[in-house]
């Protein structure tokens, strides 16, 4: 289509957002409440050259929108905006600067840096109050007006896994596969590998229910990595709420919908970690390439007062404003879109709490929480929260409205020092085995309420939790001076790797025992990709500018022998995991109810088989543990089992407490021997180890 030949422009509809083909032409509507004037700019096919710019004729309830007759899907655009320039009164209005629709579903490609992108001049000596006039467009991606012909999704449908059975493998779409040797390179990094029959099977092979996929949304590559020879790798910076991040695409813009559809196929869910939270302008000295130059007034929260500059409760230099009923219209929009037209079976919220926050600070009970839980579609996704960000009061694990999921670092922080030995931490290992009701047990919240995790994107790989006392970033370029302070790890001996085989033996048994508190906890498992096989950063513990092998999965570790017996491992946790309904409650209840005579739904013991008391609880000496749970089966029957820690460096003895039952060892994570009947009064549970009896043929019912 030749874009000089549309010569008219109609008035249009204000709904719905973005642009809409129908046909026999194409509806364009964007919101801005302060604009004086939208301009639509359309481009030759590959977006090099403007050809024609047309007013948008009408403006409705504060939408700007026009209808163009014989303009079809392909067409590429931009926007500019009219309006005051008055930084101090929080506008920003630079129509010199190109803009991306908010809407956009499809982008031509990416970014390229220049100075032309930022609305003021840079040598001024009040830099953010001048005004730039260079011509942003060579620089910027544009928006394409995408085919809206329906996927054929044939018989495809959500697996739609309860909670309680929900099993979580966090990834990188792009990092899981960049060394795989077996695709063509093409095909690495991309959706397609993402739908590989044989990443497929891996999952299927560990019990894996669902995948959370790092960021997917269009993301900015920022300025001061690319002049560091650095990448945005794991895509924090959203460029566009509704468009897939091209690099992901290989040529069709379906690949992501073809592996949604595969991975359903396979009983597998797919999860979305979305980044609502901030954009990617930045601060008043970032670049101007959408929100800011529409309405910056409307789609970002400013210091009130001195609305030049920007509140920054997220830490990334903005914080988009949520309060704004367009605003969050956009972020509903958004939602909606990815789950009816991909498919998504549940979102991941970047920092959370600052969705929720409102003029008076968090609340939930805010409109974004009101607006997602009220959606009839919104409602039935799985929804998990990052429960902080770094504003005011921005630690609220715990605090969220049920209906939400929460990351729950305690439980990682928590298992972390049990682990290393730490002093004290029986109690605060105990609270979390049993599904942290002292954090979640509220508002009629279900333990699955809790996500607990050793470790995700954010921080150090399992492997490197137990083989580093501190963070190696160097090669991030800050100094070393980035990422988290306390890792809460061990590395038992040397730091990094290491040939000693008494260090890699306790590495390895420390390794097992984390994993075993991860998926025989109540509340719902999430696995950080690669730490079944051993995956390492080599001490990065901020990766997420390393988009090369320091990120990427090692799938030549998955292959080799203690890979292999560390997947074997999960996969046997899970399993367990699923065979014992004590092991993952599904409510919380009363721990002191008897499930079947003289066994309480859960109890705690020390190693002597003794109930724990006060004095017990408060020695900050003591670190061995017991737990014994018990739950009914649906046959009628009771399934108990009794988990046994030693955080120890030396074998300890536990005796079994009473009643006396037929205990079968189900797991011994020092030997990792089969299950087998256990006849003696007592067991012995190795150094830096877990182990799990089952009672065999446990009658229900309470007397």
């Amino acid at each position: 289509m030749d874009p000089t030949q549309l010569t008219r422009i109609h008035a249009g509809q204000p709904y719905p957002l973005g642009a809409v083909s129908d046909g026999l032409g194409v509806n364009f509507a964007v919101f801005s409440a302060n604009a004086t004037r939208i301009e639509l700019c359309l481009f030759d096919a590959r977006g090099r050259k403007e050809l024609r710019r047309f007013d948008l004729p009408e403006c409705t309830d504060e939408i700007w929108h026009g209808y163009l007759p014989d303009a079809h899907p392909g067409l590429v655009y931009g926007l500019r905006a009219h309006g005051p320039h008055d930084p101090r009164n929080g506008h920003r209005f630079n129509p010199h600067k190109l803009l991306l629709d908010p809407y956009a579903k499809q982008l031509t490609g990416p970014l390229h840096w220049s100075d032309a992108l930022f609305g003021y001049r840079m040598n001024h000596a009040r830099a953010d109050l001048s005004i730039d006039r260079r011509d942003s467009a060579p620089a910027m991606p544009k928006a394409i007006v995408p085919e809206e012909t329906p996927f054929n999704w044939g018989n495809s449908r959500s697996p739609a896994t309860p909670w309680s059975d929900t099993i979580v493998y966090e990834v990188h779409l792009r990092g899981a596969s960049m060394l795989r040797e077996d695709l063509r390179p093409p095909l690495r990094g991309t959706c397609s590998a993402l739908a590989d029959p044989r990443f497929i099977e891996h999952l299927q092979r560990l019990g894996v229910t669902a995948i959370e996929l790092l960021p997917v949304h269009a993301f900015l590559q920022d300025r001061f990595l690319t002049e560091r020879g650095l990448r945005n790798y794991w895509g924090y910076s959203t460029l566009s709420y509704f468009a897939p991040e091209p690099a992901y695409l290989q040529q069709n813009p379906n690949e992501l919908r073809q592996a949604i559809r595969r991975l359903h196929a396979a009983g597998i869910e797919v999860i979305l970690d979305v980044v609502y939270n901030h954009t990617c302008e930045g601060n008043e000295m970032g670049p101007t390439l959408s929100w800011r130059g529409l309405d910056n007034a409307s789609y970002y929260r400013l210091v009130p007062g001195e609305e030049r500059h920007y509140i920054n409760d997220t830490g990334c230099g903005n914080t988009v404003n949520l309060s704004h009923p367009r605003v969050l219209q956009m972020v509903t929009d958004s939602l909606r879109y990815w789950a009816a037209s991909y498919g998504v079976d549940g979102f991941r919220f970047d920092l959370g709490v600052t969705l929720g926050r409102e003029g008076t600070g968090y609340d939930p009970g805010s409109g974004f929480f009101d607006a997602v839980l009220q959606d009839p579609v919104l409602a039935r996704l799985k929804l998990i929260s990052e429960p902080w960000d770094i504003g005011p009061d921005g630690y609220q694990l715990g605090n969220h409205p049920p209906g939400f999921a929460e990351w729950n670092d305690k439980f990682r922080d928590g298992a972390r020092r049990y682990w290393r030995g730490d002093e004290g931490m029986r109690g605060e290992m105990a609270a979390r085995l049993c599904g942290s009701r002292d954090l979640f047990d509220r508002r009629h919240r279900r333990p699955w309420a809790t996500v607990n995790f050793i470790a995700s994107h954010d921080g150090f790989t399992l492997a490197d939790v137990v083989s580093y006392d501190g963070s190696h970033n160097e090669a991030n370029g800050e100094g070393g001076n980035d990422g988290h302070g306390e890792n809460y790890s061990h590395n038992w001996g040397d730091e990094g790797p290491t040939q000693d085989p008494a260090i890699l033996e306790t590495r390895t048994l420390a390794q097992r025992a984390l994993l075993a508190c991860v998926f025989l906890s109540d509340g719902t498992p999430m696995l950080l990709a690669g730490d079944e096989f051993g995956n390492s950063q080599e001490g990065n513990n901020n990766a997420y500018c390393q988009d090369n092998p320091v990120s990427w999965l090692d799938w030549t570790q998955a292959q080799g022998d203690a890979g292999r017996e560390l997947s074997r491992y999960a996969a046997r946790l899970i399993a367990l995991r699923r065979a014992h309904p004590s092991v993952r409650a599904a409510r919380y209840g009363d721990a002191n109810r008897e499930v079947c005579p003289g066994v309480a739904a859960m109890a705690w013991f020390d190693a002597a088989g003794s109930p724990m008391d006060e004095a017990a609880w408060a020695s900050d000496q003591e670190r061995v543990l017991a737990l014994r749970r018990a739950a009914p089966r649906e046959d009628g029957s009771a399934d108990v089992t009794l988990l046994m820690l030693n955080p120890g460096d030396e074998a300890v003895s536990f005796q079994l407490p009473g009643p006396a039952l037929a205990w079968i060892r189900e797991l011994d994570s020092a030997t990792l021997a089969p299950a087998a009947p256990l006849a003696e009064s007592a067991v012995t549970v190795a150094a830096h180890s877990v182990l799990l009896l089952a009672a065999a043929h446990v009658p229900g019912g309470a007397p």
